[in-house]
């Protein structure tokens, strides 16, 4: 089907001038909802939506009436995921778990959104409770695709161009991944720089706030906001780049592997520096670590809810709770100190390698056929794992399904992986199909 992203920036750069306004906007995403909701699926339901985004728009049109004291993302409508709790609204979490054992206080990064002008949307569909027990969201680009998940329905709403901006989470793959699967730019900041107070937690230790846009732009709008002391970077030199070899790499598959090369020549034509670099020569380990964290994490978090209500959560859901509590203490603790030591691997290994970013697929491949399989985060793992930040840009086609280009930087260099981001995103952007490269 079309799809129509609309950019953050400058609907952002207009509302606030006074070139359009959200109530306007608002109609518009109506419009678009009402065309293609009934085939994408990416909102929960919500009775009485249109009216109260009406209001909604209108109020903060009154609240706000000069220009100059506009918020930076007055009027721009955000979709969030529903593990997000939000004043107002039930969180369900994709599960059928009653919403009075999930919901909660608000999240720190939606009132940042709010505080900032932003318009609640709506909830989108998520798996059962972030993990992989899809929800009905279908991939804009192709219906007969998933988009992805966790935050399936946040990447298939901005890639549909029913809001700009979406919230996702990500604990192995579900920003980076389905941002990708969809043809979209997803961002997911290194640990800890969006709170996650007031989302229903996975793996504390490695689950991260991210967030879906049509460009790198809007993703930068969306940092400044959401981001604990973010400072805009401007830096004075192109990045070098490293593109990932070794077992890792491997991983992926022929098409997803052509994808990378694909953006690699084209970042070289365009003038930058480009080295190979051999990374996660123990990928094996750091996949078994995480997946034994993020099962022990699950069982602890969902303890509770899960004793009340077992009989509720999917199976798969419910299989991996019964894995993480054989997780040992030991082994448990392990885990968690093994995410410190790969974070600071990624860094030693750019300084090493004389690299200022690394490139990498933010997937396999393309998107897999039908819904009832998310797609495989493996490509995302490690980077979530170690907590860094993480960029993914689309970066050519697979028999029409797009391929996303993932960009990660040192821990704590979030601002320099989205200012170094915008120049990359350009260069790959008129990459083509490279089905004949696979």
């Amino acid at each position: 089907m079309a799809t129509d992203p609309q950019a953050v920036d400058p609907l952002a750069v207009t509302l606030r001038a006074g070139e359009r306004t959200p109530t306007g906007v608002i109609e518009n995403c109506i419009d678009r909802i009402d065309a293609v909701e009934g085939d994408v699926q990416a909102l929960v339901p919500e009775s009485g939506r249109e009216p109260r985004l009406r209001r909604e728009a209108a109020a903060l049109a009154a609240r706000h009436g000069e220009s100059a004291t506009r918020p930076p993302l007055f009027g721009v409508p955000v979709g969030v995921k529903d593990i997000f709790h939000v004043d107002g609204y039930q969180t369900r979490a994709g599960s059928s778990v009653p919403a009075a054992a999930i919901t909660d206080a608000e999240a720190t990064a939606v009132r940042r959104l709010r505080d900032a002008g932003a318009l609640h949307l709506g909830k989108t569909h998520t798996t059962e409770f972030a993990y992989f027990e899809p929800g009905p969201t279908r991939n804009p680009r192709d219906l007969g695709h998933t988009p992805g998940g966790s935050s399936s329905g946040s990447a298939a709403a901005v890639a549909a161009g029913m809001c700009p901006l979406a919230l996702g989470t990500q604990t192995v793959g579900s920003v980076i991944r389905p941002a990708a699967f969809c043809g979209i730019v997803g961002f997911k900041p290194s640990h800890g720089r969006i709170p996650l107070d007031g989302v229903v937690p996975f793996s504390p230790t490695v689950d991260h706030v991210g967030t879906f846009t049509a460009d790198v732009a809007g993703a930068a709008r969306a940092a400044s906001v959401l981001c604990d002391g973010w400072a805009p970077a401007t830096p004075d030199e192109q990045p070098i780049l490293g593109v990932v070899e070794g077992p890792y790499f491997e991983q992926a598959t022929p098409a997803g592997r052509a994808g990378l090369d694909a953006g690699a020549d084209a970042l070289a034509d365009a003038g930058y520096e480009v080295r190979r670099v051999s990374v996660f020569d123990d990928i094996e380990a750091i996949n078994d670590r995480h997946d034994a964290l993020t099962a022990a994490e699950l069982a602890l978090t969902h303890a509770e809810r899960f004793a009340d209500h077992g009989e509720r959560f999917a199976d798969t859901t419910a299989d991996l709770i019964e894995t993480g509590r054989t997780v040992g203490v030991d082994e448990l603790v392990d885990a968690r100190a093994a995410t410190r030591e790969v974070r600071a691997q990624v860094g030693e290994r750019l300084h090493e390698a004389g690299v200022d970013l690394l490139l990498s697929p933010a997937a396999p491949g393309p998107a897999p056929a039908g819904i009832d399989d998310t797609g495989d985060p493996i490509m995302n793992l490690p980077w979530t794992h170690a907590g860094v930040p993480a960029l993914t840009v689309p970066c050519g086609r697979v028999d029409g399904l797009p391929l996303g280009l993932q960009v990660v930087a040192p821990f704590g260099a979030d601002e320099s992986l989205v200012a170094w981001g915008e120049g990359v995103a350009a260069a790959v952007a008129d990459v083509g199909s490279v089905a004949g490269r696979a």
